[in-house]
């Protein structure tokens, strides 16, 4: 369905504009200083009148990557209903929790395609700092979650100031606790502020430090043998 909308936007190649796919879809998009959320998408005009136009709100951020997230979202929001539609469902009739997940999952795979993105991760070592090049609208963090759709079998680990913020593996069953490698890895790029790749003998542990002024955030990347225990 993402290429679905990028395929209607023209969209060919990274990195992806949001705000540009709007546009190409018909979707105005404009700033809202006085809304408290990031984003929200309307109709101007009269109800159910073919001559209202669609428009996403959004406050205005302090990082690009936060303003496409949040059209790319609305735009998800806007589009789930053909989801729906392929599942056969009505999503009137489903909670706002699995419409929000419709939707995160589509902004998700409309920044990073699974078809330009998997590709790219394999041939670039899954560097963090290559991604995010390429994939310039997309945040760090973004970029490591979508990690967990691909293959092979991982482990992301994010950390933000010395606690961890969010570990996750793309294997079913409960994720093992950091190995003592993860945590050395980890440790050395929180103190040291560079990338690190390690060997544990067993699978390769890939650290990336996304360090501003007074706050740290340290994103890990560990291969993982496919045997998870479900506790």
């Amino acid at each position: 369905m993402a290429l679905e909308i990028l395929d209607g936007s023209g969209t060919e190649a990274p990195p992806v504009d949001a705000f540009v796919v709007a546009q190409r879809l018909g979707i105005t998009v404009a700033t809202d200083t006085a809304q408290q959320g990031r984003g929200r998408f309307v109709r101007i005009g009269k109800r159910g009148s073919p001559a209202s136009q669609a428009a996403i709100l959004i406050r205005p951020e302090d990082r690009c990557e936060r303003s496409h997230w949040t059209v790319a979202h609305e735009i998800g929001e806007a589009m789930a209903h053909r989801v729906f539609a392929v599942w056969g469902l009505d999503p009137r009739e489903s909670s706002l929790g699995v419409r929000e997940e419709v939707a995160n999952c589509l902004a998700g795979r409309l920044l990073l395609p699974t078809c330009w993105f998997e590709p790219d991760g394999s041939r670039s070592g899954w560097s963090l700092p290559w991604l995010k090049g390429r994939y310039a609208t997309a945040s760090h963090e973004l970029i490591a979650r979508r990690m967990l759709d691909c293959g092979p079998a991982v482990i992301v680990t994010i950390f933000d100031q010395g606690r961890v913020h969010f570990r996750r593996s793309n294997v079913p069953g409960r994720v093992p606790p950091m190995s003592p490698s993860e945590a050395a890895c980890w440790q050395s790029i929180h103190e040291r502020n560079r990338p690190e790749q390690v060997d544990d003998g067993m699978r390769t542990i890939q650290g990336w430090p996304v360090h501003e002024e007074n706050w740290k955030r340290e994103i890990l990347r560990r291969e993982v043998e496919v045997e998870f225990a479900d506790m």
